[in-house]
């Protein structure tokens, strides 16, 4: 019998190729995709399709389209694309949609990304078991592989999708900027000229310093995963020595941004979300503003300064988009630099993000450095992972060490102290790990108590 549980995951597909992943699966998805969409309701006589830089997207997408058609569905064939792209297709044009990128994995992976139509999530409990469990029997059963007619139609949305960022967020009346962008060899490469340069629409004042704009799939510079530190130090050094105003660093498919600041320090993604939080505050005032459990406590002080309504959700954008439909919430912002937008279809999109921190820092005259310090009001240290043998006893052993505390238990372990510092430990779903957050008004505040968890945990 096959067994896809090691690939499809509880948000998308994602394994290596062709080991785990390969065109006769990407087929038996197509089609599982498909009926799933018909059985819950949806309408599936169309999708839209689309691929990274990666060098096996456009044959897992030539069969994961074969298995659509098969199953009656025409498809529109975007190609090229950044996942927020795909994104913007499946909401302009009101269609489900598949993105096939392994985002910030390594270059032997590939994966799938699917919506519904308005780029609506599906995850395992809205729609991927139903699709795992079909694409399973459709591997099982040798007279499943009959080809329908082809019905595939290549369009090319880029400049639509330039076109509606820009009506989102106005940069043309900004101070100018020295902006330095490391794709990372990935699809900001592709997007980045189209939106902030001159490539389909008016040159806006900016000057766009590009750093491994080729595209790659095999990553030759660095991995496309700009939370880990080793992987920004190229743009750091870069900013420093051109004297840029501010840098912005994407993952493989570009739907998370991180930015650096002009003196080549990190803004952490917490205060990003607190500036846009704010932006967005502006132009729909009283609006509800989601942010993880995990980001700073300045994020919901600095959400209810400016008169939002802060609601906290669990890690993961599964969650977070529910909450964020739920509460029609303006806007919402994960510690990992996942940045969600009402007017983008409730889908997160790093390009987006990054614009409105363009707009704010051009907006005014400051440097970056000092103008993000508003956002930063408390040290934090970042994401820690321990590997343990037994996550459930080190949290429990935690709790017991801290007796008299805050607890919350939303997600992990959350522990609050009487000075305000807290942390958050929370079990890996797909490792043996705990990851641990700590966060306290001063640096050895944070340290100490950082410390004292570690040493429980891995005790």
């Amino acid at each position: 019998m096959s067994d896809l549980s090691g690939i499809i995951k509880a948000y998308d597909v994602r394994g290596t190729v062709p080991d785990q992943f390969d065109e006769r699966t990407a087929r038996a998805i197509g089609t599982a995709f498909i009926e799933m969409l018909r059985e819950s309701g949806d309408d599936a006589d169309q999708i839209v399709v689309a691929h990274d830089m990666r060098e096996s997207g456009p044959g897992l997408v030539a069969a994961f389209a074969r298995g659509a058609n098969a199953s009656g569905a025409a498809v529109i064939n975007v190609g090229l694309a950044s996942t927020d792209e795909l994104y913007y297709a499946s909401g302009s044009l009101g269609l489900p949609g598949a993105m096939f990128t392994a985002s910030h994995n390594p270059a032997k992976y590939n994966g799938i990304k699917m919506c519904r139509a308005g780029a609506r999530p599906v995850g395992q409990d809205s729609g991927l078991a139903v699709v795992r469990r079909r694409a399973e029997q459709l591997l099982d059963d040798l007279n499943a592989e009959a080809d329908g007619p082809s019905e595939v139609e290549n369009r090319d949305l880029l400049a639509d999708y330039a076109a509606h960022l820009r009506s989102l967020v106005d940069l043309s009346g900004i101070r100018p900027l020295k902006v330095i962008v490391d794709a990372g060899n990935g699809m900001g490469g592709y997007t980045v000229p189209a939106v902030l340069g001159d490539q389909v629409l008016p040159a806006l004042p900016l000057e766009i310093v590009p750093l491994y704009f080729e595209l790659d799939g095999s990553f030759p510079n660095h991995e496309a995963n700009p939370l880990d530190p080793a992987n920004l130090v190229d743009l750091q050094r870069a900013i420093r020595e051109q004297g840029a105003d501010i840098g912005v660093a994407f993952d493989g498919d570009a739907d998370r941004c991180f930015i650096i600041d002009e003196k080549g320090d990190p803004v952490s993604p917490s205060a990003i979300t607190a500036l846009v939080a704010k932006r967005e505050l502006a132009k729909f005032p009283g609006s509800t503003v989601i942010y993880n459990l995990i980001t700073s406590a300045a994020v919901p002080e600095i959400i209810t300064e400016n008169g939002g309504k802060p609601v906290r959700s669990r890690v993961g954008h599964s969650f977070i988009k529910a909450e964020m439909a739920r509460t029609n919430a303006i806007f919402g912002g994960e510690h990992s630099a996942h940045y969600y937008f009402r007017d983008f279809w409730f889908a997160d999109t790093g390009m987006l993000a990054a614009m409105h921190v363009l707009a704010a820092l051009g907006g005014q005259s400051r440097p970056l450095s000092e103008f993000a310090a508003e956002f930063e009001r408390y040290s934090a240290s970042g994401e820690i992972n321990s590997t343990v043998d037994d996550a459930q006893a080190r949290i429990k052993a935690v709790r017991e060490a801290f007796a008299g505390a805050q607890f919350d238990t939303l997600d992990g372990l959350t522990v609050t102290l009487p000075d305000g510092a807290w942390f958050n430990l929370r079990a890996s779903n797909t490792e043996p790990l705990l990851r641990l957050n700590v966060e306290a008004a001063k640096p050895d505040r944070m340290a100490s108590l950082r410390d004292e968890v570690l040493a429980v945990v891995r005790g």
